[in-house]
């Protein structure tokens, strides 16, 4: 073969290894093209009409009201339904999938995180991109969701409960007990990361420092006694101002905030002063410690599902019944005065995994949107469920673990976290309880996990 021609060859080969490289490069993002659809951003309760976004890898690259041209990307033609931004939910146990009991101190190694991700999967396929666990040895599985090993949403997670002897987070179930303080044993709830027992305020700062330390997003304080505790009655205030104060300037040094889990009233307040930036369930506090909540903006972070169905449902029975019997006796009134006092109110289930078997209950996360529908609008709760959830996590501030982009908003450079609603869920909210039927596309980090429009 004569040296031109092999030359031409050559040179032709290499056009075409070169043009086949330009055509398929694994640098450049991927786009997808989300036409046709009636936007609600997150934050204005007027949808866009006729509107389509425009997906660039992982962020939202533009929104227009109009068409766009974006020649070569996916198109997904909604057909004139309703795109919402991923929801998101401000109180999960992610991990906390059966019995506490079960499992800390009996379930084999490898349940926990196995029967974790299937409940994961579920959540993202109810629509929910982003949540805020409250407590668990969750970072494992936030890690394998991160590097797309499983589905699931993003998870901000704050580790292992902060509790003093005998709270909330004070798991083990025997009576007669000596903490490793005198005898040197250790609880499986620390082993295993549910719940770091720390008593004075050398031990907060050091249990704060060793979850910042894992990775926390926030911290998450035990304030007062709790419904499921194994020896804490409901009505007492647990951590001193002191030890809170310690807790949260710890997490103000790693630019982060703390959240309490209280119902009493002293307790709140307490938590108020010391600082912390968000109130889980605050089901007894009074008008003027609410007041003080507005004052100082801490969100009001409640759950009116958990404290509105019937007690029956739940499975529980004994004096757990009856504490939550107390709590729901008081959670009317503690509503209707966030909502009066014009507090922050997140969007947070604190669902649990158990009635008859593991999941069970967490399959009723989407029926919150329905018990907050007799206190708010739909507009309202959609607020609450995207852009105000997402104010609340950028409290962590520098460790907020996503800061690529926006959540819980549809804008330019915003997470591409959309879905695509069946109906107009401002005006029925109820939609969003029945995911299955009503959610028929979504898409967190630019990957589409459902799609029955094609």
């Amino acid at each position: 073969m004569p040296r031109t021609w092999k030359r031409l060859c050559l040179a032709v080969a290499l056009a075409l290894v070169a043009s086949i490289a330009a055509a398929d490069d694994p640098k450049k993002p991927t786009q997808t093209l989300v036409k046709n659809v009636y936007v609600f951003d997150g934050v204005r309760e007027q949808r866009i009409e006729n509107a389509s976004v425009l997906v660039e890898g992982n962020l939202i690259k533009k929104v227009s009201a109009g068409v766009i041209d974006a020649p070569g990307a996916s198109v997904i033609d909604g057909g004139g339904r309703t795109l919402v931004p991923g929801l998101t939910d401000s109180h999960v146990h992610i991990m906390w999938s059966s019995d506490i009991d079960q499992l800390i101190y009996s379930a084999p190694e490898g349940y926990l995180g196995a029967v974790a991700a299937v409940n994961a999967e579920r959540m993202l396929m109810r629509g929910f991109t982003t949540v805020r666990d409250m407590g668990g040895p969750s970072f494992g599985l936030k890690k394998a969701i991160d590097e797309g090993i499983v589905p699931g949403p993003r998870i901000l997670p704050s580790g292992a409960f902060v509790s003093q002897s005998s709270g909330h987070g004070d798991f083990e179930p025997r009576l007669w007990y000596l903490s490793p303080h005198f005898t040197g044993q250790l609880d499986k709830a620390y082993l295993r990361g549910w719940t770091t027992i720390a008593d004075g305020v050398a031990e907060v700062m050091k249990a704060t420092r060793e979850n910042l330390r894992y990775g926390a997003s926030q911290i998450k304080i035990m304030g007062s006694g709790s419904i499921t505790g194994a020896h804490d009655p409901l009505d007492v205030t647990e951590y001193t101002y002191d030890e809170l104060r310690a807790i949260v300037t710890e997490t103000e040094k790693w630019g982060t905030y703390a959240t309490v889990h209280c119902y009493s009233d002293e307790g709140i307040r307490n938590a108020l002063n010391a600082g912390v930036k968000s109130v889980e369930h605050a089901l007894f506090a009074t008008k003027k410690t609410l007041r003080l909540m507005k004052k100082k903006d801490v969100f009001f972070s409640s759950q009116w599902l958990s404290f509105t169905v019937d007690p029956a449902v739940s499975g529980m029975t004994g004096e757990a019944l009856e504490k939550y019997k107390q709590a729901q006796a008081s959670a009317k009134n503690a509503f209707n005065l966030a909502k009066k006092l014009g507090l922050k109110i997140s969007w947070g289930t604190d669902i649990l995994g158990m009635a008859q078997k593991p999941l069970d209950l967490s399959a009723m996360q989407s029926q919150e949107f329905v018990a907050r529908s007799k206190y708010f609008t739909g507009y309202e709760i959609m607020k609450q469920t995207t852009s105000l959830n997402a104010e609340l996590f950028e409290r962590s501030r520098k460790r907020h673990p996503y800061r690529e982009g926006k959540l819980g908003v549809i804008e330019e450079g915003a997470y591409a976290d959309l879905l695509i609603v069946d109906g107009n869920p401002l005006e029925d909210i109820s939609l969003l309880a029945k995911p299955d039927e009503s959610l028929v596309f979504i898409m967190k980090d630019g990957t589409i996990y459902k799609n029955n429009l094609n």
